[in-house]
């Protein structure tokens, strides 16, 4: 006979669509179970597989007996591990202000809920600033993001490359000082005795945390000298947490792979990813060259030139969502080729208001999607509080390659 197991949910867990990721992770995990009056916790008498919720649970906080402690999951202990004032930027998550982040919890859940685990693959065609990739790799779960920006694919490396090169970037440090002679030369930080660093993660650690220097003087007015070396600093924390993170929870890293590619033709064999967790450009509802441009600027890119290769930026006006929606379909169809059959994608979206008039993205992806192939199995609400006044509610779309 079963004991009576209590179930409890994050305290940060406050939006309708968490509680509804919370039973999906459950019911993925074959959890049977009833929720308590206070929709934050879960009774269940049915066999529970305490280890695997343990460690691989995004919104569940811990498992209690009758007359015994709480066993802690594996992300409360992750999530105290946080440089910031925000709950969701633990570990490396807080690297740089990129706009439109995912929410990291979000992401974990999703993982569970589409079944991945150690020895899978996933791929996040648009990978952005890089939150799939460190959900999988805490996770165990083999990563590949793509994306046509080279800042993110630098944000991306950094947050998921240096904890394995730390003695490296720590001893670099050592030597690595700011340029004070004139801030706005092209380099914020050069080294002691002007050496070269060669192309890699070192390398890419100072890189970036000139990229949120320059971000912090352009958006906050902020000394960039200064900024420099406190955000190199605190980086420096946040890696030492992910090591130990790492060694505390005995976890085995999966594998990043971070490419500077197109999402409209990857270069993956067909069927050899095992799930997708992605969120696609909002065509103008958000401008990434522009809100990048400092950034971009300084690692040497012609905003403009840039700027043409850009999904949901090329263009002008009207024939700006032409084409958004011209490769939102060939992303589509090679988000369907590369996926294996049966296995899942989870995309967010959401609609947006353009003079006036609200554009439905969401509906044009999922009709891009199912012209492809895919089958749309769940929709779920996720209400958001304002993204530059122009969108009110993103959607959690799961959809499923069909088996042949």
């Amino acid at each position: 006979m079963h004991q009576t197991t209590q179930i409890s949910l994050h305290e940060n867990v406050q939006f309708i669509y968490e509680l509804v990721l919370a039973q999906m992770e459950l019911r993925a995990a074959g959890v049977r179970f009833e929720v308590n009056d206070n929709l934050r916790s879960f009774t269940t008498n049915g066999g529970v597989d305490s280890d695997a919720l343990l460690h691989r649970s995004a919104y569940v906080m811990s498992l209690q007996l009758p007359h015994q402690p709480p066993q802690f999951t594996d992300y409360h202990y992750i999530q105290q591990y946080n440089r910031t004032q925000s709950i969701n930027q633990y570990l490396t998550h807080w690297f740089y202000p990129y706009k439109g982040k995912f929410h990291p919890q979000m992401i974990r859940a999703l993982l569970g809920i589409m079944g991945l685990g150690p020895g899978d693959v996933v791929l996040d065609p648009f990978i952005g600033s890089g939150t799939t990739a460190v959900e999988a790799q805490l996770l165990g779960i083999d990563c590949i993001g793509v994306d046509a920006s080279p800042l993110c694919c630098l944000i991306s490396r950094v947050k998921t490359h240096s904890w394995a090169h730390l003695d490296e970037i720590e001893a670099a440090s050592e030597y690595v000082a700011p340029c004070v002679e004139n801030v706005q030369q092209q380099r914020l930080f050069r080294t002691a005795e002007d050496r070269e660093f060669p192309e890699g993660p070192v390398k890419d650690f100072f890189d970036l945390a000139e990229m949120i220097a320059r971000s912090d003087n352009s958006r906050r007015r902020r000394d960039p000298v200064e900024a420099f070396v406190s955000n190199r600093d605190r980086m420096l924390a946040s890696v030492r947490d992910h090591q130990t993170v790492r060694e505390r929870l005995a976890l085995q890293f999966g594998e990043v792979e971070v490419r500077c590619a197109d999402a409209r033709s990857l270069e993956l064999a067909d069927e050899s990813v095992d799930g997708i967790v992605t969120s696609p450009p909002y065509s103008v509802a958000l401008n990434y060259v522009k809100n990048d441009e400092h950034a971009l600027e300084a690692m040497g890119f012609d905003i403009d030139e840039i700027g043409e290769e850009f999904i949901g930026v090329r263009g002008r006006g009207k024939e700006r969502f032409e084409l958004y929606d011209q490769d939102m379909r060939r992303c589509a169809r090679e988000m369907k080729r590369v996926l294996k059959p049966g296995a899942m994608a989870a995309v967010v979206i959401g609609n947006m208001t353009y003079k006036g008039e609200e554009i439905d993205t969401t509906g044009m992806f999922t009709d891009a999607c199912e012209q492809a192939g895919l089958i749309l199995e769940r929709s779920v609400d996720k209400i958001i509080f304002g993204l530059y006044n122009v969108m009110q509610k993103e959607y959690i779309l799961l959809f499923r390659n069909p088996q042949r």
